[in-house]
């Protein structure tokens, strides 16, 4: 696909004013009139944004899901939460049909675990559900230091049951999923949001890069969390008591040096230090040996669970050091 650049010629008027013709087919597309106001926005690259919008808030975007053409609720959830991460305001689920309870409790279900969403009316074959949430109310710094918060926690608990053998701890952790999931969401949805709208992201104070960044970041976090499970899940199918002492302290030990590496990224980007950044990339190869260095007996009762365990000790360090790279990238 061609990209060609309109060009203008600039003229000067009244002395000190200087002009450019607009496009007539931007204009006609937009409804522009005669005495409109519209925006222009200075760029940081040294672009001129101009905008027919001079507010962020300029559209409801609208999507609606017939039921008739869903059948699985699994399905429907899941484009329930592609909706709410592309932005859109309103959702709406139709049926031809009453709403089967299955459905009915997944639309729910949705809206409970979903920030800043409600169910605004509701009937037989129809739920409307609008998002209440002002993006500059929850700014991206603020989601991401929970979710570094709700993941550490969430790893350092997953360990403490395989310590102590506390199942209840460790379903606590499993439980913690949708916590994180749910705040991962939100700065997916307000990455889209802002990368759309550049009006917001200046009201925010950040740049489009800032924006993309905080996305992975957050991704990376999520996926943290999602080892937490994994090691809790795997305490669960373990008796703690026939795990030997030299094999429990190794793991503990690696698990001690992959929080390191997670705190140290959280350090780095508060700090804004290239070179703490740096060091937990290079930190990632103490965390790779003490992974390699953990030996279980080929006859051991759980040696499918602990590897696993041990897995996901290494893939946390691996993602806070990918978190690291993206404040380098940033900084630089």
């Amino acid at each position: 696909m061609s990209f060609n650049i309109e060009t203008r010629k600039v003229q000067k008027t009244g002395g000190s004013t200087y002009i450019i013709s607009l496009p007539k087919e931007w204009i006609n597309k937009h409804g522009i009139q005669v005495k409109d106001t519209i925006g222009i926005l200075s760029q940081p690259d040294g672009n001129l944004l101009i905008t027919p919008y001079i507010s962020s808030e300029k559209s409801i975007k609208e999507k609606k899901f017939d039921i008739d053409e869903i059948k699985d609720p699994d399905f429907l959830f899941r484009l329930l939460i592609g909706a709410y991460i592309m932005g859109y305001n309103i959702i709406e689920v139709k049926s031809s049909k009453k709403f089967e309870s299955i459905i009915r409790d997944t639309v729910r279900n949705f809206s409970k675990i979903t920030i800043g969403t409600e169910i605004m009316e509701e009937s037989d074959n129809i739920i409307i559900i609008k998002d209440l949430l002002d993006p500059k109310e929850m700014p991206f710094e603020k989601t991401i230091k929970r979710m570094y918060i709700l993941a550490n926690s969430m790893h350092e608990d997953a360990l403490k049951a395989l310590e102590t053998g506390n199942k209840s701890l460790a379903e606590k952790v499993i439980e913690s999923d949708d916590d994180i999931d749910r705040l991962n969401w939100l700065v997916e949805r307000q990455a889209h949001i802002v990368l759309r709208d550049i009006i917001l992201c200046q009201k925010l104070d950040i740049t489009l890069e800032d924006a993309s960044n905080y996305k992975f970041i957050s991704r990376f976090l999520e996926r943290i969390g999602d080892h937490a499970v994994k090691i809790a899940k795997n305490v669960i199918l373990i008796d703690y008591q026939k795990i030997d002492k030299e094999l429990y302290n190794n793991i503990m030990k690696a698990s001690e040096i992959s929080l390191e590496l997670l705190n140290m990224s959280l350090d780095a980007w508060l700090q804004k230090d290239l070179n703490l950044a740096n060091e937990n990339i290079e930190s990632i190869k103490k965390l790779t040996k003490a992974c390699n260095t953990i030996k279980i007996s080929p006859n051991s009762e759980y040696l499918v669970e602990i590897g696993f365990i041990i897995e996901s000790i290494r893939r946390t360090g691996e993602y806070s050091s990918d978190i690291s790279e993206i404040i380098i990238n940033n900084l630089i």
